[in-house]
């Protein structure tokens, strides 16, 4: 059962809103480059910061506001234009940045936007640095004047970084090549749109790259990591061996088998688990996942001798238990994956050239490497709250949870929990019975309705 979400600016992803509105309106972002600015280590003389964003209308103006405020702190800010984000996790750390700032709301829709902030060491801030910063940046907001966009000057970009996270992605996996493979890639007109072309031309092989065309409203619209089965079906039209599709800031990957099939994060783990295992490489024979993952992805790895961790559902937390048990994989069954020996934080592109190699060296369809996982029957309900109250202390909607607990026991799982990045309580229900599965579903999400529901 989820409590409510004590934050006051950032959520599980970064700060995330409708872009001009709080707390993405333009004093409260210039007041995060203050923050930001303030936060980063004083015995440099002069800190540097670099950012990036997605294809959002509302990108190139929020990075102007940011780094005004930087700049109004003595830090000197660099941008690498549109790129996916975990992009800039890696430069931040491979270029000598203190920081780096992503300006993305990921799979929202257009109108949204977002600040994610890293590191100089590729990682995501700590809780604990982003409530430090939450309480600067209220009390900066509540001192100034609310600042003119157009008066502050565009950020310059560098495409020379962007070219650097490319040749990273070839480093990764090195040796690929992909001649003989017919691949549909979905860019969900965000920001794998900038780097994908580049990358998968110097990779070879016939890939049909579709949505690079971002016209600043067209990012996630019916198409990416959100509507995997438009992939999958072109998968079939085109006669490809397999699909892959990106979110908006291509920080997750979804997959597409041969039969119009989708194959998500859970069976993304688990061939890539089973390979780390084969190859010596799965540390402690342990796979991070979340209260989210099936039960079948836990059933199929314990059959390959693979143990399986759940931590919260957001990739900061999954890290967080995989750099806690020493862990070489973790993820989410929304396509976040997590390679620490790789990267920081969960990449996209990074995911797909990991699987395309696991293919390459198999002579194996992903759909052969995923042939024995079975999925209990799952249904997610989102319900559109006006408040994120604790849930056990609504009686009428613990009532419903606990008859569904008490029903299920051993034969499914009931996950409750707020979204940490939009205003929805999602309600999980795996069951063996899908019957039960929806009765309870419905019957939680509408005691959840009744008492929070826009």
């Amino acid at each position: 059962m989820t409590v409510a979400n004590a934050r006051k600016l950032f959520g599980t992803d970064g700060i995330r809103a409708v872009a001009g509105e709080f707390p993405l309106d333009a004093i409260t972002i210039f007041a995060c480059g203050l923050a930001l600015g303030h936060s980063l280590p004083k015995a440099i003389a002069k800190s540097r910061v670099i950012l990036g964003r997605d294809t959002r209308e509302s990108g190139p103006w929020i990075a102007a506001m940011l780094a005004a405020g930087l700049r109004e702190t003595g830090v000197r800010v660099e941008s690498a234009g549109v790129v996916p984000t975990p992009a800039i996790a890696y430069l931040a750390r491979a270029h000598g940045f203190q920081a780096g700032v992503v300006i993305s709301a990921s799979h929202n829709p257009w109108q949204d936007n977002g600040i994610k902030i890293f590191g100089g060491d590729g990682f995501k801030l700590a809780d604990a640095v982003e409530l430090a910063m939450e309480d600067e940046i209220l009390h900066h907001a509540a001192q100034i004047a609310a600042p003119d966009p157009a008066s502050f000057r565009p950020v310059n970009d560098d495409s020379g970084l962007q070219a650097d996270y490319i040749q990273f992605l070839l480093n990764s996996v090195p040796g690929l090549r992909l001649k003989g493979l017919r691949i549909v890639a979905d860019c969900a007109n965000g920001a794998a749109a900038a780097v994908a072309p580049e990358l998968f031309r110097r990779l070879g092989g016939d890939v049909i790259l579709q949505n690079i065309q971002p016209d600043g409203h067209n990012i996630n619209l019916n198409c990416g990591a959100l509507h995997p089965s438009s992939v999958a079906a072109e998968v079939v039209t085109r006669g490809a061996e397999l699909g892959l599709t990106f979110d908006g800031d291509a920080d997750r990957c979804m997959l597409a088998g041969s039969h119009k099939n989708i194959i998500n994060g859970d069976a993304i783990l688990l061939m890539v688990a089973r390979d780390l295992k084969a190859r010596g490489l799965l540390t402690g024979d342990l796979v991070v996942a979340t209260t989210m993952s099936n039960m079948g992805l836990e059933a199929a790895l314990k059959r390959s001798g693979i143990r399986m961790l759940r931590a919260p559902v957001g990739d900061r937390y999954v890290l967080e238990a995989m750099l806690k048990h020493n862990a070489a994989l973790g993820g989410e069954q929304s396509g976040h994956i997590l390679l620490p020996h790789l990267a920081t934080t969960g990449d996209g592109l990074l995911t797909a050239l990991v699987v395309l190699d696991l293919i390459a060296r198999t002579d194996k369809s992903v759909d052969e490497l995923t042939a024995d996982l079975k999925v209990f029957p799952q249904v997610i309900v989102n319900v559109r709250v006006r408040e994120r109250k604790p849930l056990d202390t609504i009686p009428g909607v613990a009532l419903r949870i606990r008859a569904a607990e008490e029903e299920l026991k051993d034969s499914g799982r009931v996950v409750i929990r707020y979204s940490g990045t939009e205003a929805l309580a999602r309600v999980m229900i795996e069951a063996e019975s899908e019957d039960a599965m929806h009765f309870h579903a419905d019957a939680i999400a509408d005691a959840i309705r009744a008492e929070l529901g826009v």
